[in-house]
């Protein structure tokens, strides 16, 4: 964001999830068909999760669809689910009811979750944006020619340079747009908030969107997704060693097991989690662990690692991109790794948030060469692959 000064104000976030999708031609609601390994509504809910400016969000439903949305939810938290109504603006002035019955909030952003790809840039500008004005959208021009129709013919092409593509969120004072939705008729059904908030006398500001936003409406978006959703593929690697040391508790990919001698170091010294860390800042050029965490700083001495790991995926999660799979091994003589391989990667599965068959641990020795084959220390190395949209 432009202005680095702290932010006063409380920002709430609502996705309108009520819809039926029917053009989707899919099984069940588009909002949580899967893309890209993950039901649709769960991208968009995670990066406003991830997000640091955002204090809840509220997730607007159909009727009967509460369990279906907690499970494309699972491991999200701070966020409430509300029943929308028939049209999307009597979803969102439901949205706004039940923000408004729990305490309100100064800031809104209001998005819709056939849009899931929706990048931390985008949330910034808007909310850089709301402190001229009182309402912000994201736009794209339009680059096609584009013309008007009459009678099934072509008719004359428009002045495109004036056209653009307006997308989501959409940001605005709560305030106003509380305000705006109670002079609307409930029979009106504005396909956006922004009509509604200009058509009261507001000025909407407008920021840069993003070619990635765009709107799953047919059945053929969800084949093209599955080309084209992943562009690039990143990997990184990690590497970490640290001291055994009588007195101290072992802990390794989360998991605390008993030994004789522990690793020593300023957090819980988990060393595959480090190697972990490692790896995940590595494949998106984000420094390592020491620059995020230094040891320097008192206030990471003995903290459970999955802390590092968690900020790590937030800052993959930032960028647009997912954890597609995870490659580790351990390299000690002592204690024997198998009997507690199942726990290890199941913690890190759900520390990733992915399946845990794309998590690997494998456990190796030097054949008593070197320290960790006398058994000073414990080394882990790690490789992930992350996919940018």
């Amino acid at each position: 964001m432009t202005d680095s000064s702290p932010r006063t104000a409380r920002i709430d976030a609502m996705i309108v999830a009520a819809g039926k999708g029917e053009r989707a031609s899919q099984d069940i609601p588009k909002q949580y068909v899967p893309v890209a390994g993950k039901p649709m509504l769960r991208h968009s809910a995670q990066s406003l999760a991830d997000h640091p400016m955002i204090d809840r969000i509220w997730i607007v439903i159909g009727d009967g669809q509460a369990e279906t949305a907690k499970k494309a939810m699972s491991g999200i938290e701070n966020y409430r689910l509300v029943t929308g109504g028939d049209t999307r603006q009597q979803s969102v002035s439901n949205g706004l009811a039940a923000i408004t019955a729990g305490g309100g909030t100064d800031h809104i952003l209001v998005h819709d979750a056939a849009r899931p790809f929706l990048a931390a840039s985008v949330i910034d500008r808007l909310l850089d944006a709301l402190d001229a004005k009182p309402a912000a959208i994201p736009v794209l021009p339009t680059v096609d020619t584009t013309i008007r129709i009459e009678n099934g013919l072509a008719a004359e092409t428009l002045d495109r340079s004036g056209l653009w593509r307006v997308q989501t969120p959409q940001a605005f004072h709560f305030d106003k747009l509380v305000e705006v939705h109670q002079q609307t008729e409930k029979s009106a059904d504005a396909s956006d908030d922004a009509q509604l908030i200009r058509a009261c006398g507001y000025d909407v500001a407008i920021v840069e969107g993003d070619d990635q936003l765009r709107k799953f409406t047919t059945r053929q978006d969800f084949a093209d997704a599955a080309l084209t959703t992943m562009i690039e593929i990143r990997t990184g690697s990690g590497f970490d060693v640290h001291r055994l040391a009588a007195g101290e508790d072992l802990w390794l990919g989360g998991l605390r097991i008993e030994h004789d001698k522990g690793l020593a170091g300023h957090s819980d010294a988990d060393v595959l989690l480090h190697a972990l860390t490692d790896a995940l800042l590595g494949a998106i050029a984000a420094g390592d662990i020491g620059d995020h965490f230094p040891p320097s700083d008192e206030k990471w001495r003995g903290v459970a690692s999955d802390v590092f790991v968690g900020h790590a995926v937030s800052l993959i999660r930032q960028k647009g991109a997912t954890v597609h799979n995870v490659d580790m091994t351990l390299i000690c003589e002592e204690p024997k790794i198998k009997p507690h391989r199942e726990a290890m990667r199941s913690n890190i599965a759900a520390m990733l948030d992915i399946e845990i068959d794309r998590v690997s641990l494998k456990a190796t020795t030097t054949e008593r060469l070197g320290f960790t084959g006398r058994g000073e220390g414990i080394a882990a190395q790690a490789t992930v692959t992350v996919g940018l949209k």
